[in-house]
This record gives structure tokens, C-alpha cells and sequence, in this order.
């Protein structure tokens, strides 16, 4: 897609999804996952005859991928890359090109039957996923004296990166040994759905797939606000505490060298805003994703 084509006012040129074909690779976040797999599909639906592989693998995971020997096209991130990571793909020549989507509100869910949870504060979050709290009445003495259950994404998962830098000061050796962790965040689902007095956390889009079988709390930060549900308003004004940023990311090289990965990100930043609610998730901001398309028309000059 040659930069003459772009609209002098930082809107991206109109992508015919039919006339683009050739292998794209994805890797990364397991909760940006379900939202490029809907823009995949419907970027086949228009036409296209691309070949879309994405690889639910974290995004840890992702980078480590995308900035070392294998050949990737995109990364899903669940957060931003960090400069070691940022470091590495500079090494090889790769020069990253970060890209907004849209705003998780990552959910902390329990049983659909616990009866003695609404809200937790980032405090008692501390306690209860360092192993600090043993039973939910170390939590709080209304508590039932039963042992906590906790479920984790793994430590190669951006949301566990997220949680632990909120939650727990980023000191990854202070989640609890007991936590049972995967990269299948519905797996995760399945664990506290299967246990009353288990607790968990992820992306909104799987408590939205679980809703018959989870119960979302609301959060604290300690700011004063109380206790905040995740929603989209809260998401949009930043009001609950756990929202936080989705990307996907490619590099210059890659977009200036294969022109079908550069117009399947062009499909995805123009109509991203059409599926994110559906999937689960909130719009990015109109700055942050005006942002994301100057970006891209930067990295074709």
C-alpha cells in the first residue's frame, strides 16, 4: 500500500479484503485472541483468500516470538512492549510498530453462587493472590473459614504481567505457589466455576462467555472512588481500576514488504470498533485510536 495512496487527512485508504491474498501470522495475548480471530473472519467474509494464523500463546510469549528467530507478522498484546523486548526486536532490525485497539476491563470473578463476595479492594487482592490470606475469612472474620481457590493466567500471559505490576507491586515472586495458572483462559473459567470458594482473574470477554457461571466483583483502588464494576463507562472514564489497553503490533519492515499483512492492520484499525463490544470488550478512545492510524501511515513512508 504506497504512501501516496493515504488520505491527506489521517484516514486510512479503503482496503479491497478480495484482492488480498498471502499467509499472515499472529501470535500473542489469549485475550486480544477472540477479537483478531473475529476480525480475521470477517475479513475472509469480505473476500480475502489470506491465509490468517493466530497462535494463542500470551503475549510474553508473542514477543519473545516476534523479536527472536521465528518469522511473525503481528503481535496481540494484552499490554505494552517493554523496553527489553523493545531492545530485542531493534537488535534484529525490527523496528516496532505499536497499534491501539481497543480497552480491556479485566475481570475478577468468583463462583455465580458465592454469597459472601461483592467487591474486593486492591488490598485484600494483595493478600489474598501472595498467599498471605490462607481462607476467605483471613480476608475478611465475616468470611467463611474456607481455603481459597485461586486461578491465574501464566506468567508468559500479559494479564498476568498487568495484575502483578497492579496488584502486587510487580514482584512476580510474590503470587501465591498454590495458584493454579494456565494460558487457557477458559480453563481458568472452568476452574472457579467449579469451585464455590474459588477466585480468578481475566479478560472481560471470557467473564461475558461465563456469565451463567461466574459472578464479576467490583473493585477498589483506594482512591476514594469505592467500588467500581467493570462496564464500558468505567472502562471509557477510567473510573474502574482494572481497565487497561489492548494493542496488536508489526513492524515498518514488515508492512512496507508484505502488503497484504499491512491491509489486513488497515481492516482491522477501520472496523476494530464494529466487533470489540460484541467480543466483550470497549473502544479505545477516539485520540488513542487516531493515534494508532497515524502510527500506521507513518510506518509506510
Amino acid at each position: 500500500m504506497p504512501a501516496a495512496a493515504q488520505a491527506a487527512d489521517g484516514e486510512l485508504p479503503e482496503v479491497d479484503p478480495a484482492a488480498i491474498s498471502g499467509p499472515i501470522s499472529i501470535a500473542g495475548s489469549s485475550t486480544v485472541f477472540p477479537l483478531t480471530a473475529a476480525v480475521a473472519e470477517a475479513f475472509r467474509d469480505a473476500g480475502s483468500s489470506a491465509q490468517i494464523s493466530i497462535d494463542s500463546i500470551g503475549t510474553g510469549a508473542g514477543f519473545q516470538r516476534f523479536c527472536g528467530g521465528a518469522e511473525l507478522d503481528i503481535v496481540d498484546a494484552s499490554r505494552a512492549i517493554n523496553p527489553e523486548e523493545q531492545a530485542r526486536c531493534e537488535q534484529r532490525g525490527r523496528n516496532v510498530v505499536e497499534f491501539r485497539i481497543g480497552t480491556d476491563a479485566l475481570a475478577v470473578v468468583v463462583h455465580k453462587d458465592n454469597t459472601f463476595l461483592e467487591a474486593l479492594s486492591f488490598a485484600q487482592l494483595a493478600d489474598i493472590f501472595s498467599g498471605k490470606a490462607k481462607t476467605w475469612a483471613d480476608v475478611d472474620s465475616n468470611f467463611p473459614p474456607q481455603p481459597i481457590a485461586l486461578y491465574s493466567p501464566g506468567t508468559a500471559s500479559g494479564t498476568y504481567d498487568y495484575f502483578v505490576e497492579t496488584i502486587l507491586g510487580d514482584d512476580t515472586t510474590r503470587m501465591a505457589s498454590a495458584a493454579t495458572m494456565s494460558e487457557d483462559d477458559d480453563v481458568l473459567a472452568d476452574g472457579v466455576a467449579d469451585n464455590r470458594y474459588a477466585i480468578g482473574y481475566f479478560g472481560f470477554a471470557y467473564y461475558q462467555k461465563n456469565t451463567q457461571r461466574l459472578k464479576v466483583l467490583k473493585i477498589d483502588d483506594g482512591t476514594g472512588k469505592g467500588s467500581v464494576a467493570p462496564a464500558a463507562e468505567s472502562a471509557a472514564d477510567g473510573s474502574y481500576p482494572l481497565a487497561r489497553p489492548l494493542y496488536v503490533y508489526s513492524t515498518a519492515e514488515v508492512l512496507k514488504a508484505e502488503p497484504h499483512v499491512a491491509a489486513f492492520i488497515n481492516f482491522y484499525l477501520t472496523n476494530v470498533n464494529d466487533f470489540i463490544e460484541v467480543v466483550g470488550y470497549f473502544p479505545a478512545s477516539p485520540a488513542a485510536s487516531q493515534e494508532a492510524r497515524q502510527n500506521y501511515l507513518a510506518a509506510l513512508k
